[in-house]
């Protein structure tokens, strides 16, 4: 089983210092919530979104998570404001009572918050998993592990909505994180869609060779059941 320093070192996060990273006055931090079972993935995953100088609040379940946003119905739980404003919620999918497949509904159901982007995060690559929870509305399914280049692509993407500017539609892209992997496939030729490489990567190589990363997006064009 992976340590916390194990997964420090493979995610690229030895000798980063927090304060080093937070020190750039002036700059917005994004707010964002981390929704993890595991204690080791949470303290990676926070120690990612701190690197990237995010503000991050993490719980250990779904359930949890809505009584911070204040959906679970509870008079004690902490009520939304914009003090307590969330930018970004990332969850991992397979949690004991309530998983992040459920977890996405509640907040996709909310008026409040329906508008946050929801990340899923899963070690297991099941499509059909994957199609549900990206039709829901999750921006993004990313299978672990999560890599310090895919906090920032999402961190860019919410804050280009932050400011004001025009977003780059992450729904749009089917991401494939070839990193630290020498027999990943030469870059593709424009006419290659994303679906075309994963297949002519599972085709060339074992399962322990794919990539260890992969990341859906959920918006058309779809590359899953056909769709």
């Amino acid at each position: 089983m992976a340590t916390v320093p194990d997964l420090f070192r493979r995610n690229g996060l030895v000798g980063f210092s927090d304060e080093s990273k937070q020190r750039s006055s002036g700059s917005t931090q994004l707010h964002v919530l981390a929704v993890d079972d595991s204690f080791v993935d949470r303290k990676v995953i926070e120690r990612l979104l701190k690197s990237s100088s995010c503000e991050v609040t993490v719980v250990e379940s779904g359930r949890s998570a809505l009584q911070y946003l204040g959906l679970d119905g509870e008079t004690n739980s902490v009520q939304f404001s914009s003090a307590l404003k969330v930018n970004l919620i990332i969850t991992d999918y397979s949690m004991p009572e309530m998983t992040g497949y459920e977890l996405l509904k509640k907040i996709k159901e909310s008026s409040a918050f329906r508008e946050i982007p929801v990340v899923i995060m899963s070690s297991e690559n099941i499509m059909a998993r994957i199609d549900s929870c990206l039709k829901e509305g999750a921006e993004e399914f990313i299978v672990k592990p999560v890599k310090l280049s895919d906090v920032k692509r999402l961190k860019d993407f919410i804050m280009e909505g932050e400011n004001g500017g025009k977003k780059i539609d992450l729904k749009r892209k089917l991401h494939l994180n070839h990193d630290h992997n020498p027999l990943s496939p030469a870059s593709p030729t424009p006419s290659m869609t994303a679906f075309d490489q994963c297949q002519g990567f599972k085709q060339r190589s074992p399962p322990s060779l794919r990539p260890s990363s992969i990341i859906h997006s959920s918006k058309k064009p779809r590359f899953l059941n056909g769709n």
